[in-house]
């Protein structure tokens, strides 16, 4: 038998889509990403449920007996909205909340192919790491060139002066997850001028759970 690596990371977070997408290749993304987790000993933490993208990988991280933590607002536990959740469930008051707690916990961040939502969560911890609130690895995996359009609005960005180059680097992008995986083990945080002598609340990346739920 094979002998699994292991990771520096001990749990990575995975925004992903709570819709499989009409290309099969999104589907068979989530689920390679999902193998690359168990084969690299990492667990998994995401926004919960059991449908879509969302589902598949972490189907595949619970199967291969990795740990599965879901976070999930109280008002999305209908099980019409996001199916059961696999795994542990950490159940939190708001959107915000969710965010904070799945920054918390995960040692790393992966966005697969999503919409609004995977897209909300993907730039606002760009923009934490950007002002220097974690330094944490953040990657996106760019399956069949879904994000291209998004890669080039950045280089855009870059070109017309509203992101840094080194801002810029903040975000890996990679087509398959075993090549993501370890691009984000690479990474190395740049610390600009300005964000290396800001000094943030612990406040800002924490969580207090509410009265009965389980940590």
């Amino acid at each position: 038998m094979e002998e699994k690596t292991s990771s520096r990371f001990r749990r990575i977070c995975v925004f992903c889509g709570s819709s499989s997408g009409r290309k099969l290749s999104y589907q068979e993304a989530a689920v390679e990403l999902g193998k690359e987790l168990v084969e690299k000993r990492i667990d998994l933490v995401y926004g919960g449920g059991s449908i879509g993208l969302m589902g598949l990988v972490s189907q595949a991280v619970h199967h291969g007996g990795r740990h599965v933590l879901g976070v999930i607002p109280r008002t999305l536990m209908l099980s019409e909205v996001t199916g059961e959740t696999i795994g542990e469930l950490r159940t939190v008051s708001d959107m915000h909340q969710r965010k904070a707690e799945m920054a918390r916990q995960a040692d790393a961040f992966i966005a697969l192919p999503g919409g609004y939502g995977t897209l909300e969560e993907l730039l606002e911890v760009i923009t934490w790491a950007q002002l220097g609130i974690h330094q944490k690895p953040v990657g996106l995996l760019n399956v069949d060139g879904y994000y291209n359009s998004l890669l080039s609005f950045m280089d855009k960005a870059v070109d017309e002066g509203f992101i840094s180059p080194s801002a810029r680097r903040i975000i890996i992008s990679a087509p398959t997850a075993k090549q993501l995986v370890r691009e984000l083990e690479e990474y190395v945080p740049e610390h600009d001028e300005i964000t290396s002598k800001l000094s943030w609340e612990v406040e800002v990346m924490s969580y207090v759970p509410e009265p009965g739920i389980a940590t």
